[in-house]
């Protein structure tokens, strides 16, 4: 008997990045890992988008940036589970950094985000999501695989 398929959650994840500083947001009222510092602008890749695409919608809608397909240096790809059959949590996450862009960060969705702020990639918040520190401690210490899994 053969297994079925499941179906993968597609995200696009930005961290903005100053020197060794990464931009992070305070997520709340989402529901979903509200009071943890998570990446600056991320989202789900919807239908009609290619990672990049929705990394770009993203920065725009969270951080009223501008950003080009060019200014996006990608950084892993993840495939993660929280260990369960929950469809919702079987994901596929494109990390991207960006150096450059048009305008100032700031905060576009306050009911989803309480605070941006900077912080060193070698003194990032306590509170994150494991997925996201694992991605931003590869980076720092320069052991980021283009391809991660997390959560098997």
């Amino acid at each position: 008997m053969s297994r079925p398929r499941f179906a993968l959650i597609p995200a696009a994840y930005v961290y903005l990045r100053r020197g060794d500083e990464v931009l992070l947001q305070l997520r709340q009222g989402t529901g979903y890992l509200d009071g943890t510092w998570a990446a600056g602008a991320a989202g789900h890749i919807e239908f009609v988008e290619h990672a990049t695409m929705a990394a770009i919608r993203e920065a725009r809608e969270e951080l009223g940036i501008t950003l080009e397909e060019h200014d996006l240096t990608p950084l892993s790809v993840m495939q993660r589970t929280d260990g369960t059959s929950t469809e919702i949590e079987q994901r596929v996450d494109w990390f991207f950094a960006a150096s450059t862009w048009v305008g100032d960060p700031r905060i576009m969705e306050p009911s989803k985000c309480a605070r941006i702020d900077w912080f060193s990639l070698q003194d990032l918040p306590e509170a994150m999501p494991p997925h996201e520190r694992l991605i931003l401690e590869s980076l720092a210490d320069g052991s980021l695989p283009a391809f991660t899994n997390f959560g098997f």
